[in-house]
């Protein structure tokens, strides 16, 4: 239950979405879900149109500081929507204030900031894996350049889909952490809870253990025992 004085940060990610508002209803909607109930005040909001790769968010600064003069709580919807850059978090952990991801409201300043390292790291490795396919491509002669060879065509839709299943097990990485820490400790118990909050496989089925332990033995290099 949310009690006290926030300050919402949104961010979308291009300035189409920043005119359509794609993506910012849900966020406030995720907001205003998480201070549901309880004694708060929203005092202050900022919208920040940005790329995830720009550090530069001058909104962000906003906020900040409107939270700091009001004695607020820095509310957002995700903890992606602030960054995956870990000398980022840091940054904004000493700035002094409190804050919150409202789909992680029970994590701890510790928390967030190995949750962005790990993000990090998976952002590294989809870059990595995309080039060494292509680096391979090449160097079994294939010309890059041209844009109907057939071969890079093949290479770039494999790099595409690995790093789009990169993609979705780093974003699914933090909630299956977030319900280890809440003391599920089994792979079943784990695929359990993601179905119980409504969440899809790539492919939009029901999680089983296998594919718990794929995504933990992926990005952690162990995972619990079934």
């Amino acid at each position: 239950m949310a009690e006290g004085r926030f300050v919402a940060y949104y961010r979308v990610s291009t300035e189409k979405q920043g005119r359509s508002g794609l993506g910012l209803e849900a966020q406030r909607r995720s907001v205003a879900d998480y201070l549901n109930g309880g004694s708060w005040k929203l005092v202050d909001e900022f919208t920040e149109v940005e790329s995830g790769k720009r550090a530069e968010r001058p909104k962000l600064g906003d906020a900040i500081r409107s939270a700091k003069k009001q004695k607020a709580t820095l509310v957002i919807a995700k903890l992606d929507r602030l960054s995956r850059n870990v000398a980022f978090i840091a940054n904004l952990m000493e700035a002094g204030i409190d804050f919150v991801a409202a789909d992680m409201p029970h994590a701890n300043k510790l928390t967030i900031h190995i949750l962005s390292a790990v993000a990090e790291h998976e952002r590294e490795m989809i870059s990595q894996r995309t080039r060494a396919a292509l680096s391979a491509a090449k160097d079994r002669g294939v010309r890059l350049g041209n844009r109907t060879n057939l071969s890079v065509a093949q290479a770039k839709s494999r790099a595409s889909r690995s790093a789009r299943a990169d993609q979705f097990a780093s974003n699914t990485l933090p909630i299956i952490l977030q319900i280890r820490a809440a003391g599920v400790s089994t792979l079943s118990g784990l695929a359990a809870a993601l179905n119980a909050r409504g969440l899809r496989t790539p492919r939009g089925g029901e999680w089983q253990p296998v594919q718990i332990k794929r995504i933990l033995d992926r990005h952690l290099d162990a995972g619990p025992t079934a």
